[in-house]
């Protein structure tokens, strides 16, 4: 991949108001593909040798999903929304940041052969779409955030019992207030012990304090930093002592309900690339639970930083392809070790092994995922156009 990718997103960022409503010329059939670099980097062709990920479900459990955009058709099932208000379909904010999400994990593309549009890392799953947060334009969202606080633990429930196999939090909570909530917990050790993994973005606040970010500081989640496509730990990611792995979280292309594709960043895509990789290992190995699979993400990362892991990268650059070939050589209960050990929970809400800065103290209540998306994808611009696949009512 050439450097040219980011001065243009630099450029973009700065002009993002107006592009986000100006589409871009049309794009050649070929153009999305040509920009994916996370696919090549994430070795996702020896994958796919494999598996592409059928049988598995994924719930993404972000700002609802459109299972009628070309990229997603027949991916998504019906699902829940624990919101009940808000933007609703055709809405400028419905549905943008889960159905990026969606097709960072499903996505197989449109058109002739279907090499058009977004091609995801598992895209033989199926999406389990939960609503449990708007949009960060949707004029309703204030409402939520004080009358919808429980979404979070009740979509995580909600999906560990109507068929999920991974559960994908590409959200979060790293403001000031942030802190654990006992809902949120139980509701994951709930998932986990249904033998269902858990993927969360470890935050967008590295350029801010690198504040602690729930759900992915979680017993037993696999909290997941960005890296771009030299491997290189995006400034903006968190560090912190709960990263477990690294994926791409930079110029990362993504549809868009409203017909256009995007480049976007985040820690939110870094997640979704996971949540796509442990639905491959499942899909490949459907005996191994949560905590074997979690091991076997960090044991067969690649680019370990020095020492083994650190809090940038964690255990180093998921690798899906590896992951499944390790994970023949393992059998169910393999590993002691519980997804959440009883006796040490304290030790994951604590400092970690970096200092954090003065500024990081909790205070006495988190207004519900404040951060919102702000432990989620950042929007960049409008990069893409799909021209003559646009959905008409958009």
């Amino acid at each position: 991949m050439t450097r040219r990718r980011p001065h243009r997103v630099l450029a973009a960022v700065c002009a993002a108001a107006v592009l986000a409503l100006t589409p871009a010329a049309p794009a050649h059939a070929d153009a999305i593909r040509d920009q994916q670099w996370a696919l090549a980097a994430l070795h996702t062709d020896r994958a796919w040798q494999t598996t592409k990920g059928a049988g598995i479900t994924v719930a993404v459990l972000d700002t609802g999903v459109d299972g009628s955009h070309p990229d997603l058709q027949g991916q998504v099932l019906p699902g829940k929304d624990l919101v009940g208000f808000g933007a609703t379909r055709g809405d400028s904010s419905w549905a943008l940041h889960g159905t990026a999400m969606a097709g960072i994990i499903a996505g197989r593309g449109n058109g002739p052969g279907r090499a058009d549009g977004v091609l995801g890392i598992a895209p033989e799953v199926r999406i389990l779409p939960v609503r449990v947060i708007l949009e960060s334009k949707d004029p309703a969202r204030a409402k939520a955030r004080k009358t919808r606080g429980t979404a979070l633990a009740e979509g995580i429930r909600w999906a560990a019992d109507n068929g999920a196999d991974v559960i994908n939090l590409s959200l979060g909570d790293d403001s000031e207030s942030a802190h654990p909530d006992p809902g949120e917990d139980s509701a994951i050790q709930y998932a986990l012990s249904k033998g269902i993994s858990v993927v969360a973005s470890a935050g967008n606040g590295g350029e801010k304090g690198d504040r602690i970010s729930y759900p992915a500081a979680y017993p037993g989640v696999i909290a997941v930093t960005a890296v771009d496509e030299y491997g290189t730990h995006a400034s903006f990611s968190t560090r912190r002592w709960y990263a477990t792995v690294s994926a791409p979280g930079v110029d990362i292309v993504v549809a868009n309900p409203d017909g256009h594709y995007y480049i976007e960043w985040g820690t939110s895509a870094a997640a979704a690339f996971v949540s796509g990789a442990v639905a491959l290992v499942r899909a490949a190995h459907p005996g191994l639970d949560p905590a074997q699979i979690k091991k076997l993400l960090a044991d067969t990362a690649r680019d370990a930083p020095a020492g083994g892991r650190d809090d940038a990268r964690g255990y180093g650059m998921v690798d899906p392809a590896e992951a499944i070939e390790a994970g023949s050589r393992l059998r169910p209960g393999d590993l002691g070790a519980q997804a959440a050990p009883a006796g040490h929970r304290e030790e994951y809400f604590g400092p970690g092994p970096t200092p954090p800065p003065a500024d990081d103290a909790p205070v006495n209540w988190a207004a519900p995922l404040a951060g919102g998306l702000g432990a989620a994808l950042l929007a960049a611009a409008v990069v893409l156009w799909r021209g003559r696949n646009a959905p008409g009512r958009y």
